[in-house]
């Protein structure tokens, strides 16, 4: 049995990510796994509201209790029970530790495109989203949040390829 290809889409907040890979889903019938929807699970289970302030905290304590690599450990569950699948994407994938999982296990059969918009094109996106919307000083905060604490910067270097958004 041969494994499946494993496509990360990666990008700061506001990038497009959400996009590419609705678009991919459409033409290719890909499945997808959300990296972040354990902190969407998390903050229901709590019975929290989805805010900003109340994601941050949601992913801080998963990090703390189950490792930095906790998210990509997650989906790798998520990714074995789709054998089937020839290709599978990724979306939201952040940090140093989840890109060293994905590409120790899935090497040449693990791919990451990057897509890039400058900050104020996304600062203006992430204004006017219709689910979870972002003031600028939000954007800009949750722009240093993702760089320093999780490092989002590295798997966005590392890209095996970039798209300008």
């Amino acid at each position: 049995m041969s494994m499946s290809k494993v496509i990360a889409i990666l990008g700061m907040p506001g990038s497009g990510k959400s996009e590419a890979i609705e678009y991919l889903i459409q033409k290719y019938d890909w499945p997808k796994i959300y990296f972040a929807q354990p902190t969407f699970d998390e903050m229901e289970r709590r019975g929290m509201e989805r805010t900003q302030a109340n994601e941050r905290l949601v992913r801080e304590d998963l990090r703390n209790l189950h490792g930095e690599d906790f998210y990509a450990q997650e989906a790798v569950k998520k990714v074995e029970a789709m054998v089937d699948q020839p290709i599978i994407l990724l979306e939201s994938f952040y940090s140093a530790p989840e890109y060293r999982v994905f590409r120790d296990r899935y090497r040449d059969n693990f791919v990451t495109i990057a897509i890039h918009a400058r900050p104020s094109v996304r600062h203006e996106r992430l204004l006017h989203r219709p689910e979870r919307p972002l003031s600028a000083k939000e954007s800009e905060e949750r722009d240093w949040a993702q760089l320093n604490r999780l490092s989002q910067g590295t798997p966005i270097a590392l890209a095996d390829y970039m798209v300008i958004n």
